[in-house]
């Protein structure tokens, strides 16, 4: 009786606003991924039942994917300061950092990888769209590009399907945007099976002064939508990527985007030009979970509310439900709040470049985001309710240390024997697809396109993008090797993050922020939560070291697939994406070999360890080590070292020691040049340890003859380890202590035949 009752007073309560009592239940409340709790929680804010367009509102904005639900406490203890900061985590569309001279860098990377694993394609490709938005909503013009990939064993006919596809969407986007792609990473591993890792990159340059808010404000202020039409793409896309990949998921293949990057070219000339205005209030992309998304997190951001008329927006379809349209995340489009009395000037430049441009409602004082159709309220909530930050569910969950953990800090080097046969070994690296060349990967991008790439003439570890106008140029690096954040979470994140520096620094840049792409498994189970805690955990310290702030990102949770009946999670892998500055483009550093009897030094210590390398896992077959070897304080004076032999021009070439070790990266730096070395080191440390361990905090480094003497001045006052190797040879082959380990041109050969699709 009393249901009856609280139903006929829902009914009398919403015909008095003349709202559409469409009752909703638990029952779907769970089938649109809420829990019964949340259910009663939204009621509680309401004061009252919601009706299924309402619920199905919350169903996005409260997925983990828009909310951060279960990572939010965590995420706010990610340091946010640093001295180049303008704008912090979770204030705009993406992070933005001061280069000097009034100009600025927006840079950000979120993931695509539940669309990715369903069609490899659109999930890529729609996931450049995207982020690209987030950059120049912002009022910044992307200039670069990078993403980090991650697929299952490579011999797979799925993998290699889906590696296609990927790359596919990536380029083909990409290309016809007309950004280049300036670096990246791609890594192997049978976790990522069913469950493959999309995360895409975009950086941009803009004035200060051009900053675009996504915050609405001023009420009576019009609200217009712009850009392509709304379709049935992508519904519930929000809700898909906050849960797991099973055999059934091609059933949510209506939540894969299409999306369209000719009209992604039009939208961008569109908002840059808009940018010049004084008409634009706030801008914001519609991504997840589109216009309820972008309409609830511009209004809470402003404290105001909004009325929109569902009618008003353009549509692909005809009869499109009221929660289909709210929900649909239809590619390229974006909300646009605008000065009220300056409509025109949103009309002519939109009209300009023949994109649709509806006024479709306008702010409102107060608390509540209205949706109308056929002249109906349709759903009225109050959009502090909605987003991070403010009314959204809010989950500290348990963590338990899984018993793996334990098992890896057991392992004893002394019980691997080193093989007889070190060639064999160095070209058994070279034909694993880890290791290998990805040259067939970028191959498909453009890394040309608006002759911003000033790395591919100078091979460096880090991508360099020139700001145009400017001697500046802006240096970037995306970085994780999951391999190690698996074995040892806090310190196999705090690698992360230090690679991404010592590849910018190497690079001769100074690095200056991060932007990260944290992917787990389910936030529900505690071993897969203790990862996520101790990545976090990592990031700080490493972050916190190198004054290199979190600006914001992205958390994809659920990636893990079901194998047996059982959920399998995927190696936890925060993708790290940071930038740093050269005040002058001039002082880039490549790692190529310069000359022949150049002297080859490696700078950082030198450690008998073999923990979880690619030669141990590959060759041995050895998968349970912990993480190698890493002192963050010894990281950290490694990289002033490097900075400061690099300012004073004294080496002309710089390498870090990353996957495959030492002599990976000696065989790297000679492909680039066509040159060979002769090294010859001895000492007590086993051999493949020297040549393939990957312990961290070493630079390769030349020198040339007129350089000797005060190069090996200012090293010596630094107290950082440092070794001599050998030389770069004109023969083009590397012998380690007189052995012929191989011409070069064979290294290359191998490399490059391994990913060749």
């Amino acid at each position: 009786m009393l249901y009856i009752f609280n139903y006929f007073c829902w009914i009398f309560l919403n015909m008095s606003k003349n709202i559409s009592p469409k009752t909703s239940n638990i029952e779907q409340a769970i089938e649109l991924g809420l829990k019964k709790e949340e259910f009663h929680q939204i009621c509680d804010v309401l004061g009252r039942t919601p009706n299924f367009t309402e619920l199905s509102i919350y169903s996005v904005m409260w997925s983990e994917h828009c909310s951060y639900k279960n990572s939010i406490h965590w995420l706010k203890k990610l340091p946010k300061d640093g001295p180049h900061m303008l704008v912090k985590a979770g204030e705009e569309n993406a992070g933005l950092v001061d280069i000097g001279d009034g100009l600025a860098c927006a840079f950000k990377i979120e993931s695509h990888n539940h669309p990715s694993a369903l069609e490899p394609y659109q999930g890529a490709a729609t996931g450049v769209g995207g982020i690209n938005r987030d950059i120049f909503t912002m009022g910044a013009r992307p200039i670069a590009q990078m993403n980090s990939l991650r697929f299952g064993e490579f011999d797979k006919p799925r993998t290699k399907w889906l590696l296609k596809g990927v790359v596919k969407g990536i380029g083909n986007y990409g290309n016809s945007f007309g950004i280049p792609v300036l670096s990246g990473e791609v890594f192997f591993d049978e976790s990522y099976d069913q469950n493959p890792l999309v995360n895409a990159f975009s950086a941009g340059i803009m004035s200060v002064d051009d900053l675009i808010s996504a915050t609405a404000s001023g009420p009576g202020n019009p609200v217009f939508i712009v850009g392509s039409s709304t379709g049935k793409d992508g519904i519930h896309g929000a809700a898909f990527a906050s849960k797991d990949i099973t055999e059934d998921s091609m059933d949510d293949l209506p939540a894969v985007q299409v999306g369209d990057p000719f009209q992604e070219k039009l939208l961008l000339e569109a908002s840059l030009e808009l940018a010049k205005t004084d008409a634009v209030v706030g801008m914001q992309d519609m991504g997840a979970a589109g216009i309820t998304c972008s309409t609830s997190e511009m209004s809470a951001a402003g404290n105001v509310g909004m009325k929109i008329d569902l009618d008003k927006v353009p549509t692909r379809q005809s009869n499109m439900k009221d929660w289909e349209i709210l929900l649909s995340e239809s590619q390229e489009r974006m909300l646009v709040v605008v000065e009220k009395g300056k409509e025109y000037v949103v009309k002519e430049i939109f009209d300009k470049w023949d994109l649709n441009c509806e006024l479709i409602g306008e702010v409102t004082h107060g608390d509540t985001l209205e949706f109308f159709q056929n002249g109906l309220c349709v759903a009225s909530v109050p959009p502090s309710s909605l987003v991070l930050g403010g009314g959204a569910p809010v989950y500290e969950r348990k963590y338990t240390e899984p018993a793996y953990f334990k098992k890896y800090k057991e392992f004893k080097i002394d019980k691997i024997s080193v093989p007889t046969n070190l060639v064999k070994v160095g070209h058994f690296l070279f034909s694993q697809p880890n290791i290998a060349s990805k040259k067939w990967v970028y191959e498909q991008y453009d890394t040309m396109v608006g002759t911003n790439n000033v790395s591919t003439n100078h091979p460096s570890d880090a991508g360099v993008a020139l700001v145009k106008g400017t001697m500046k140029a802006i240096a970037m690096s995306v970085d994780c090797n999951s391999r190690y954040v698996h074995a040892d979470p806090e310190v196999g994140t705090a690698i992360a993050v230090s690679e991404a520096a010592r590849n910018i620094v190497v690079s001769g840049g100074n690095p200056s922020a991060i932007t990260n792409c944290l992917n787990f498994g389910n936030p529900y189970h505690p071993e897969s939560y203790w990862q996520f805690v101790g990545a976090i955990k990592g990031m700080s310290k490493a972050c916190e070291k190198f004054s290199t702030p979190v600006t914001g990102g992205n958390v994809s949770f659920y990636n893990q697939s079901i194998v047996a009946g059982k959920e399998v999670p995927v190696f936890p892998t925060p993708t790290i994406g940071m930038i740093g500055l050269l005040n002058d483009v001039r002082e880039i550093m490549s790692l190529n070999f310069k000359a022949a009897k150049d002297h080859i030094f490696l700078i950082g210590k030198i450690v008998n360890d073999i923990s979880s390398s690619e030669y141990l896992v590959k060759y041995h077959n050895i998968k349970e080590s912990p993480a190698p070897y890493f002192d963050i304080d010894e990281e950290y004076e490694l990289h002033q070292c490097i900075k400061n032999l690099i300012s004073k021009k004294m080496i002309n070439a710089a390498h870090d020691c990353a996957d495959g070790g030492l002599f990976v990266s000696i065989v790297e730096m000679a492909m680039n040049s066509n040159l060979g070395c002769e090294i010859n080191f001895k000492s007590d440390i086993r051999k493949d340890a020297f040549l393939f361990g990957e312990s961290q905090g070493r630079v390769v480094v030349t020198v040339s003859n007129d350089q000797l003497k005060l190069f090996n001045s200012e090293i010596k006052a630094s107290n950082i380890d440092y070794f001599f190797l050998g030389e770069v040879s004109k023969e083009a082959n590397i012998k380690i202590d007189s052995i012929n380990f191989g011409m070069v041109e064979d290294f290359r050969k191998i490399s490059n035949n391994v990913i060749n699709l």
